[in-house]
């Protein structure tokens, strides 16, 4: 799966999807496609990543009490 940095829209590659959907991780280990080739994994802030789209990432992806601020 791919998402994007929200500051330079460059396409980071997911290596753990379950960090990424879970609301109690606050950053995702994944890997920046930018160039020729695919850089070395390294953490990201889900705070600093939206969709390849531009879409934030949806509340129960980030906030562990998404529920609780209908």
């Amino acid at each position: 799966m791919f998402v994007a940095e929200r500051s330079t829209g460059h396409l980071i590659e997911v290596l753990d999807t379950q960090a990424l959907f879970n609301p109690h991780k606050s950053r995702i280990k994944g890997s920046m496609h930018y160039g020729e080739e695919a850089q070395d994994p390294e953490f990201y802030e889900k705070s600093d990543l939206v969709f390849a789209s531009g879409e934030a990432l949806p509340k129960c992806w980030t906030d562990p009490d998404y529920r609780l601020k209908q």
